[in-house]
């Protein structure tokens, strides 16, 4: 079982970053189930904007295209920013738009089969409605999702604080993490054993 976490900070390396520690957590999680983990920061690499596979003139996307095709499991964690997923999520999730025209020899999508799940983080509220972007839009690429396929934390409004400055993880942001490893573990194993038929 193979799962990768497309961490979309605003924030390079090697710079902290709440995000990349949610998503760090939750690759514990599926590492305890027995699976092979890969953390890839976003902002890290030159992911030109576009909706194809291949922008050209040393596009990055390719390469990260290459390590979601390999993947069971695709994590996205992301902070709010204005009520939104990240403009580097957001950038992600244009880019995976150019799998809606990559079928197999059945029809369907090369994404089928593969599970998605999210991450987010925030010093206010919005959680919800960014999961619920990222849900529609993981899903219409052809993603499936787990029940629970969601684990945030979000600080209390008008405050500074973030994920990374708390001296230790919520008890109900760790039960919320294991939940999302568990589930999206059996879905992507059980899609394996009995893939989607043919569209």
């Amino acid at each position: 079982m193979r799962v990768l976490s497309l961490v979309c900070t605003l924030t390079p390396s090697p710079k902290p970053s709440s995000s990349q520690l949610l998503a760090e957590q939750v690759g514990v999680e599926f590492t305890e189930l027995g699976a092979e983990v890969e953390t890839v920061r976003v902002v890290d690499h030159d992911v030109r904007p576009g909706v194809g596979l291949d922008m050209g003139g040393g596009d990055a996307w390719p390469a990260l295209r290459e390590k979601v095709m390999a993947a069971d499991v695709l994590v996205l964690a992301t902070p709010i920013w204005l009520g939104h997923p990240s403009s580097v999520c957001q950038r992600v999730l244009e880019r995976l738009d150019a799998e809606l025209s990559e079928t197999d020899d059945e029809g369907r999508l090369l994404t089928y089969g593969k599970v998605a799940a999210v991450a987010v983080v925030g010093n206010e509220d919005g959680a919800h409605k960014v999961s619920a972007d990222l849900f529609q839009a993981l899903n219409d690429v052809g993603f499936s999702l787990a029940p629970g396929a969601v684990t945030y934390w979000v600080g209390e409004a008008m405050q500074g604080t973030d994920f990374q400055d708390l001296d230790e993880t919520p008890e109900s942001v760790t039960g919320t993490t294991r939940t999302l490893a568990v589930n999206s573990h059996q879905l992507a194993t059980l899609l394996r054993q009995h893939p989607y038929p043919a569209s």
